[in-house]
C-alpha cells in the first residue's frame, strides 16, 4: 500500500503570540526538537516516506532550510506547497490535488496530520500500519482519544466499526471520544474537497469533509489505546505540558521521542556516513550525542 503523508503547518499560530510572531509554532521547540518533528515521525513510524508539507508563504524558506537535506539525513522525500491564506484544514487537499493532478491516484491512502499534534505510545506505529493495510479502500478513517472535557473538542458518536455522528464542541456530548488531528483518506478525497463550501468563518472545514464519508457509511474510526497520549499544542500551556512530557520520557527511559533521524538510521533508510555531518553539527547537544550512539549500535 502506497501512502502519501500530508502535514498541515500553514496556520498563523496567533494563540501563541508573541512567541510565534516571527516563526510559526511548528518551528518552535517542544523540549529539544522543532514541533514538526513529532507529527513527521508519527507517519514515518508507519513506514511513510513520501510527504507534502503545506506551509504559509512567509515560512516557506525556513521550512526548506530545516529540511534541506531530508533525503540524505532522514531518507524521506518532502515537497513543500503553499497555502496563501488560511482557508481551513480541508483546503490542503485542494492544494495537493492541484499540484499532483492525476498522480494523486498513484497512492492508496492519504494520511493527513496537523503539524501541531503530538502522538505518543508504544503501539502507535503498529496501529497505523494495520489501519493502512486493512481499512476499507473507499473509507476515510479518523482517530479518537478519550478526554475528560469533550465539550472542548469535536466529539464522535460511534456504532460498531463506523462513526454515527460528529458534533463540534457539544454542550451535551454523546461520548468522550475527541477527534484528533490525524486522518486517513482514500483518493476520493480529491473529488469531495472541491465540493465543499466555506463555513461561517470562511474556511473549508474538515468536519464537513468527513460528513461526505459519514453519509455514505464510509467513515471508520480507531480509538487510541490506553497508554497512548495525544497533545494538541494550540496554546502556550499545551506546549509546556508537551515539552515536560517529552523531557520526562527521555530522562527516564533514555531514548528519543520524535526523532526522524533515529528512525532513518535504525531502519536503514540512510547511509550512516550521510547523516554524520548533521550529527557533528549537533555534537554539543543530547540529541546529537544520542544519534551518534544509534549509529554505533546499527553499524
Amino acid at each position: 500500500m502506497r501512502t502519501l503523508g500530508i502535514i498541515l503547518s500553514a496556520g498563523k499560530s496567533s494563540r501563541l503570540y508573541p512567541a510565534s510572531l516571527v516563526a510559526t509554532k511548528q518551528l518552535l521547540p517542544v523540549y529539544d526538537k522543532p514541533l514538526i518533528y513529532y507529527p513527521l515521525t508519527t507517519l514515518m513510524l508507519a513506514g511513510i516516506r513520501e510527504f507534502v508539507i503545506v506551509v504559509s508563504p512567509d515560512e516557506l524558506e525556513t521550512f526548506e532550510k530545516l529540511f534541506q537535506n531530508s533525503k540524505q539525513e532522514m531518507g524521506i522525500d518532502i515537497t513543500f506547497l503553499v497555502q496563501t491564506e488560511p482557508r481551513g484544514i480541508a483546503d490542503c487537499f485542494n492544494i495537493v490535488g492541484n499540484h499532483l493532478g492525476t498522480r494523486v491516484f498513484d497512492y492508496d491512502n492519504h494520511a493527513l496530520i496537523l503539524g501541531d499534534n503530538i502522538f505518543y505510545g508504544a503501539g502507535m506505529s503498529g496501529m497505523l500500519k494495520d489501519v493502512l493495510e486493512k481499512k476499507m479502500p473507499t473509507a476515510a478513517r479518523i482517530f479518537l482519544y478519550q478526554v475528560k472535557n469533550p465539550q472542548e473538542f469535536g466529539v464522535a458518536e460511534i456504532e460498531g466499526n463506523l462513526v454515527k455522528s460528529i458534533e463540534e464542541k457539544p454542550t451535551k456530548p454523546k461520548s468522550n471520544c475527541a477527534v484528533t488531528g490525524l486522518y486517513i483518506y482514500p483518493s476520493s478525497v480529491y473529488m469531495y474537497t472541491p465540493m465543499l463550501s466555506p463555513s461561517a468563518r470562511g474556511e473549508l472545514e474538515i468536519s464537513d469533509l468527513n460528513a461526505y464519508y459519514l453519509k455514505r457509511n464510509e467513515l471508520e474510526y480507531t480509538k487510541l489505546a490506553r497508554g497512548m497520549v495525544w497533545f494538541d499544542t494550540g496554546n502556550a500551556q499545551a506546549m509546556l505540558e508537551a515539552a515536560n512530557f517529552i523531557h520526562n520520557i527521555q530522562q527516564h527511559q533514555s531514548y528519543l521521542v520524535g526523532s526522524p533521524h533515529e528512525i532513518a538510521i535504525s531502519r536503514g533508510w540512510v547511509d550512516v556516513n550521510d547523516v554524520m555531518p548533521f550529527i557533528a553539527k549537533c555534537a554539543k547537544t543530547e540529541y546529537g550525542k544520542y544519534l551518534l550512539e544509534v549509529t554505533k549500535r546499527d553499524v
